[in-house]
């Protein structure tokens, strides 16, 4: 019976680790289309997303689908002899930023602040400084980074990894949290409200964009967003105004004319950096006040019980002050 569950066991996680692997390698390709030189690196890399999200949601055990996915991905970015190294920085990467949010204690709601301060600064923008630095050391062994193009090489790696986890992370934890079996409860109006606060801001943003060369029409409508919608609203949101930030950026045009690679990536992290933190700490804390609120709702309700049993067992079959004006309160 034990060594039937021990299989059963193992024939799960394996198939997980190949899910995750095949995700990792499709969810490539997007972020292939995208690239600048040196080294043909990505200023967004959903991959890394992807398995941060998966060890946040079936655990370390997900570690060789992350492996296996970034040495298949690999193949087709990175020179052979340093193909293994550059894979096992990435995973080692996405682990590292498992283990510290685990550390804090961190919950795949992200309805808390600490929550999305989390997210940012020890995951994105802490643990894939690994990626970032072993993978660019890696392409200059290789030859396909210079020691002049190195830092331009290091800083677009660590933007691709950064905005991977800031933005697929918390869509894919949406997602999977979502009561998929309750759609048909779905409210029509609710989903229209959102599609068409989608709509307006993609065509708003890459108005403003390519009209004007502005970012901060972004702002407002994150904020709302995550006012109205909380993670629902805020994440796919922020991945609307990442897509055209990064197609700006890459193409150079709008706030990004006439900036080197350089100063173009780091204003992509700025940029992308700050619409995310708005978005989640805002959601994070419109949620924890909303909970916090229907905790205080159901413990005035306990002890309004409380004290109509109390009131009843000293006085039976009489009703003092406090019940008729509650009974008259209710009755109202």
């Amino acid at each position: 019976m034990e060594r039937q569950l021990a299989l059963r066991r193992f024939f799960i996680v394996g198939s997980q680790n190949l899910v995750v692997a095949g995700v990792l390698l499709g969810t490539s390709r997007p972020g292939l289309v995208v690239f600048v030189e040196p080294g043909k690196i990505s200023p967004f890399w959903p991959p890394t997303g992807v398995a941060v999200a998966a060890l946040l949601l079936w655990g370390w055990r997900m570690w060789p689908g992350i492996l296996l996915g970034s040495v298949a991905i690999d193949i087709f970015t990175t020179p052979a002899p340093v193909i293994v190294p550059t894979a096992a920085a990435s995973t080692a990467a996405c682990m590292y930023a498992y283990w510290a949010l685990r550390r804090v204690g961190f919950r795949i709601q992200l309805d808390r602040l600490k929550d999305a301060l989390a997210l940012v600064f020890l995951a994105a923008l802490g643990a894939m400084l690994i990626s970032s630095t072993i993978g660019t050391i890696m392409r200059l062994v290789g030859g396909v980074v210079t020691a002049g193009t190195f830092l331009t090489a290091w800083f677009t790696w660590w933007t691709g990894d950064a905005m991977g986890v800031l933005f697929v992370t918390p869509l894919l934890l949406l997602l999977y949290k979502v009561p998929w079996r309750q759609y048909r409860y779905v409210y029509a109006v609710r989903l229209a409200e959102i599609s068409a606060l989608l709509a307006g801001s993609f065509g708003l943003i890459l108005m403003g964009e390519l009209l004007w060369g502005v970012l901060f029409l972004a702002f407002p409508l994150i904020v709302l967003a995550a006012w109205r919608y909380q993670l629902a609203g805020a994440a796919p949101l922020a991945v609307i105004a990442s897509a055209v930030t990064i197609d700006a950026s890459v193409a150079a045009y709008g706030t990004f004319a006439g900036k080197d690679l350089l100063g173009r990536m780091l204003l992509l992290q700025l940029f992308n950096g700050s619409i995310v933190l708005t978005g989640l700490v805002l959601s994070a804390a419109i949620s924890e006040r909303n909970r916090t609120r229907e905790e205080l709702e159901h413990a005035c309700g306990q002890l309004q019980q409380t004290v109509g049993k109390l009131d009843e067992m000293m006085r039976p079959g009489t009703q003092s002050d406090h019940r008729q004006w509650t009974d008259h309160q209710r009755g109202q």
